[in-house]
């Protein structure tokens, strides 16, 4: 299973390897643009995209990445609460005789 997590490109950064900065919750990087650029770079600057390992996988809406990134959010608060729930039963197994 692959991950795909929404950014919005910003800025083209360097023409010949078709790479530009993308904006991922506040988080600047720079992603490749190769696997979408079937239209002119400058056209993606604003667009929201699914990024993978550096790539920018697929063009998405900004509805798309709105649930997207709330869904990302929600998994994030779970995994906090299941670590929250392991240390307290962590500490509950260390606390009996």
């Amino acid at each position: 299973m692959c991950l795909g997590i929404p950014g919005q490109i910003t800025a083209i950064t360097d023409r010949d390897r078709l790479m530009a900065m993308a904006d991922v919750s506040g988080v600047r990087r720079e992603v490749s643009l190769a696997p979408v650029s079937d239209r002119p770079l400058e056209d993606l600057v604003g667009e929201w995209v699914l990024i993978h390992v550096g790539f920018a996988m697929a063009v998405i809406d900004a509805d798309e990445a709105q649930e997207t990134l709330e869904a990302l959010r929600g998994l994030g608060e779970a995994q906090e609460t299941l670590e929250q729930m392991a240390e307290g039963e962590k500490a509950f197994m260390e606390a009996r005789p």
